[in-house]
This record gives C-alpha cells, structure tokens and sequence, in this order.
C-alpha cells in the first residue's frame, strides 16, 4: 500500500490532474477544497505528504501551513506548496511558513512524480 497524500487545492482542473497522476502510482489521495477543510482533514487521514496550494480562498496557504506546522502529529510530515508564485522571495516566504519545498505550476506530468517521491523518500529517511 503507498502513502496517503492529501491534497489542498481549490482549482477543479489542478485537483483532477494532481489526483489522476497519484492515483495512476498508486497512491490514495484526499482532496480538500480549501485550507480549512484541509487543516480538518489532517486529524482524520493523518496523511504522509500534503500538496498544498498557496492561493486559496479565506485562508492562503501560507496560513495553512503555519497552523498544520503547530501540531507535533505533524513534525515529520513534508508539507510541499505547489504554487504558481514563482517571483524572487516566494520560496523564502513558502519555506519560512513551513513548508518543505515547492513544485511549480503548472505541473509537468513527466515529473511531478519524481518531485512527490523525493519528498516522501527523505521523510521515510530512504533517499
């Protein structure tokens, strides 16, 4: 069984093609719409990776992973934005506000596995 991954993303066409690649590996995938939804779903999937989108209705992502960095469940849980903001200072701002690193949108396909293993594989200690 590969890991639970949960994806925070509001945009319908970056969810579905974010969820078809994970899913297509074999990874079980849950989705929430908005960082809220996703700061709940956490306590019940205790996912091992979060994709979590930076532009987000109400809450940005950025508070989102500030409030998901404050829970010890959470200490050895990458948390990777994957944002369009790709502008000098972003990724300063993305790593300072707890996450692990970034993907670019929009997502290669050709890729974006690769990028998601690396995370998942330096979290087990495997690579």
């Amino acid at each position: 069984m590969k890991n639970a991954i949960l994806v925070i993303e509001d945009n319908e066409q970056n969810m579905y093609l974010t969820t078809f690649i994970l899913e297509k590996h074999g990874y079980t995938v849950y989705q929430a719409r908005n960082g809220r939804a996703g700061i709940e779903l956490v306590e019940q999937v205790k996912p091992d990776l979060i994709l979590l989108d930076i532009q987000l209705p109400e809450m940005d992502g950025y508070a989102v992973a500030r409030e998901l960095r404050q829970s010890p469940a959470l200490l050895h849980t990458a948390i990777v934005a994957v944002t369009s903001y790709a502008m000098a200072g972003d990724r300063e701002r993305i790593l300072a506000a707890g996450c692990d690193g970034y993907i670019e949108k929009p997502i290669n396909p050709d890729t974006f596995m690769a990028e998601i293993e690396k995370y998942l594989d330096h979290q087990t200690g495997v690579g």
